[in-house]
C-alpha cells in the first residue's frame, strides 16, 4: 500500500482502441503526461500533440473491468448493500458470465488473444472469473488434457472447468485491487482457497494468505488508490512482455487513469479516463519515458555490416 499525496510517473498513455519482481518506486503524480512538449520553431515542425518514442519503450496494455458481479446488482438497488457481508468477495452473476462469453468472442475475433503474452489479474473472485473466462479455454477440448485455470463450478458459477491450453501465463497482483476497506465485496478470500479453485494462476507475488490490506472501518482514499495505480503502471513498464492484459476494477481504473493525460486535449483525456462498463476492454499504449524498462530493442539493426565510409552529404559539405 502507498500513502502519499503527491507522486509522479514518467509514463505516458495513448489510447489505441476501444472495444466490447518487486514493484519499482514512484516519484510524483503531478507531472504525468500523454503528449509531447512543444518543439522549437522550424519550417516544418511536428505538432505539439505528436510524439515519437522508441518502440521497445512502448507496451500495449488491454485494460478490462470485470463482468457484472452480484454486488453490482444489489448496489444498484440500494447503495447500503455494499456493506453487506452477503456480498463478501463478490462472484459473477449469470449475466456477468454472458458478458464474459461475449468478450471472449471479441478477443478471439480481433486477434488479441493470440498476441497477449501475460494476463495480470486482481485477486478477487469476480476478476479471476472474468480473466480466465475471457482468456482461457473450456477444459478437455478435443480430448486434450491441459492444466486448469479454473475448476468446474468455482464461485457458484455452474460453469465447466476452464483450461490453460494455448493460453498466456496468469499472475495475480494485489496492487490492482479495488478500493480497499469497508465494503465486504472488496475483501478477498484466502489465497489457499484461490489456489484450489484457480490452479494455474500464479499467486506468488501475494505475500499473505489472509487479506491484511482490507480494513473494516477505513475506506481507501481516492488519492491513495491513484498513487497505488501509478506504482502498478510503473511495475508494468518493467515487465519484459510487450502486450499485457490487466483484469481489474472500475474504481481502480478510474482513479489511476485520471492521473494521466492532463496535458492532452480534453476529448483525449476523457477517452483515457472515462468510467468503464462491466466487461469493457480498452486498449492503450504505455510509454516509458524515463528508462524504467531495460529491455533491448529487438527490431533495430545497427548497420555498417560490413563497415564502410558513411559520412552524410550534408555534413561533408561543411568540412
Amino acid at each position: 500500500m502507498i500513502h502519499q499525496s503527491s507522486m509522479t510517473s514518467n509514463l505516458s498513455f495513448y489510447i489505441s482502441s476501444v472495444s466490447l519482481s518487486p514493484l519499482p518506486s514512484i516519484r510524483r503524480l503531478s507531472s504525468l503526461r500523454c503528449c509531447s512538449s512543444p518543439l522549437p520553431s522550424h519550417d516544418m515542425e511536428a505538432k505539439p500533440s505528436q510524439g515519437l518514442y522508441p518502440l521497445h519503450r512502448c507496451k500495449t496494455i488491454h485494460l478490462v473491468r470485470h463482468a457484472q458481479g452480484i454486488h453490482n446488482v444489489e448496489g444498484e438497488k440500494n447503495h447500503d448493500a455494499y456493506l453487506s457481508e452477503d456480498l463478501f468477495d463478490a462472484h459473477l452473476t449469470p449475466l456477468g458470465w454472458q458478458q464474459v462469453d461475449n468478450l471472449q468472442k471479441h478477443v478471439k475475433a480481433s486477434g488479441i488473444s493470440k498476441r497477449i503474452e501475460l494476463v495480470v489479474v486482481s485477486p478477487l473472485f469476480r476478476t479471476l472469473q472474468t480473466a480466465v473466462g475471457t482468456f482461457g479455454e473450456e477444459g478437455d477440448k478435443n480430448g486434450v488434457d491441459a492444466a486448469l485455470l479454473m475448476v468446474a463450478g468455482a464461485g457458484n458459477s455452474n460453469r465447466p472447468a476452464i483450461a490453460s491450453l494455448n493460453c498466456p501465463p496468469f499472475i495475480a497482483v494485489e496492487s490492482c485491487r479495488e478500493h480497499l476497506g469497508v465494503h465486504p465485496c472488496d475483501r478477498r478470500s484466502n489465497i489457499t482457497k484461490y489456489r484450489e479453485l484457480f490452479p494455474s494462476i500464479e499467486f506468488s507475488l501475494i505475500e499473505t494468505d489472509e487479506d491484511v490490506l482490507w480494513k473494516p472501518n477505513v475506506r481507501e482514499e481516492n488519492k491513495d488508490i491513484a498513487a497505488r495505480g501509478v506504482k502498478f503502471m510503473n511495475w508494468l513498464s518493467t515487465r519484459k512482455e510487450k502486450e499485457i492484459a490487466v483484469v481489474t476494477h472500475s474504481g481502480f481504473l478510474y482513479q489511476t487513469l485520471n492521473s494521466f493525460g492532463n496535458d492532452c486535449d480534453p476529448a483525449v483525456k476523457n477517452e483515457i479516463s472515462t468510467q468503464f462498463a462491466n466487461c469493457e476492454l480498452r486498449s492503450i499504449v504505455l510509454v516509458d519515458k524515463c528508462m524504467n524498462s531495460s529491455n533491448p530493442p529487438v527490431t533495430n539493426y545497427p548497420g555498417k555490416m560490413p563497415a564502410g565510409e558513411d559520412l552524410p552529404s550534408d555534413i561533408a559539405a561543411h568540412k
